[in-house]
């Protein structure tokens, strides 16, 4: 089966990351430059926060709010739903989309951060696994070509 291990070989473990007292606009522009929909907000080295496009359109600009003025820490998503390695890709994918979220940190036995899914990447996963199981159908039915 699966986990979030095979996923994190293949990805790496590089996560973007903002502070709480970053402004939206200094967030939003890193997001851009590294064409991601998410930061992990840390403070003091732990996971505080997520900061997504999701939390832009909705507390920011769906309250009038000025970017650049505003500080994460009053708009980010605090509550953040966490994986482990060992997590399979079919439980990572239900908590998904039963809490309605894109992205989701994977964390150690010790709460240290170890990289950051997102729903793009199982579904990655899961079109190359399918590709995989096609190819060796074919090759099943028709022989090697």
């Amino acid at each position: 089966m699966a986990t979030i291990r095979d996923i994190l070989a293949k990805k790496g473990s590089g996560v973007l990351t903002t502070g709480k007292e970053s402004t939206v606009l200094e967030a939003a522009i890193l997001m851009n430059e590294h064409k991601v929909g998410a930061l992990v907000v840390l403070e003091e080295g732990r996971i505080a926060g997520m900061f997504t496009e999701r939390d832009v359109l909705r507390r920011v600009v769906g309250q009038l709010r000025d970017p650049a003025t505003t500080p994460v820490a009053e708009v980010m998503t605090t509550e953040v739903v966490c994986c482990r390695p060992d997590t399979s890709l079919e439980e990572a994918r239900g908590s998904m989309m039963m809490r309605r979220i894109r992205h989701l940190p994977v964390v150690g036995d010790q709460e240290e951060m170890l990289g950051l899914i997102s729903i793009g990447d199982l579904n990655a996963h899961e079109r190359t696994s399918h590709e995989q199981t096609i190819y060796l159908l074919q090759e099943y039915v028709y022989g090697r070509v």
